[in-house]
């Protein structure tokens, strides 16, 4: 996880099934876009059974998720998500103030942080 503060542009879907390939293919064309960009930290990404989905992906600022987005070929991925992989999408965009998390340790007792803005 990005050190606080970042912002994270949220992308829940709901996939029809249609076109597998075509999507992989744009998926993975889209992440090597933002790899490039500059303030990329990172992309996270889920999908459940039914189409059911959402990637996170976590910038330095919201000036570079919009950056990111005009790389998109003008929207030509956009338009064809819109019309070939989705029954529905939206995008939401939050600045990430303040982060905690746990995770199980080799010893079994944890380890807790907290990586909040001063």
């Amino acid at each position: 996880m990005p050190r606080p503060p970042y912002h994270v542009a949220i992308f829940r879907y709901r996939r029809n099934g249609e076109d597998a390939v075509g999507y992989g293919e744009a998926r993975r064309d889209m992440l090597e876009m933002a790899k490039l960009q500059p303030g990329f930290l990172g992309m996270d990404s889920i999908e459940g059974e039914g189409g059911e989905g959402v990637t996170l992906s976590y910038w330095t600022d919201e000036a570079s998720i919009r950056a990111w987005r005009a790389q998109d070929e003008l929207g030509v991925i956009r338009e064809k998500s819109r019309r070939g992989w989705y029954d529905h999408y939206d995008l939401q965009v939050a600045r990430v103030e303040r982060a905690y998390g746990w995770s199980s340790a080799e010893d079994g007792d944890g380890t807790e942080w907290d990586a909040g803005s001063p």
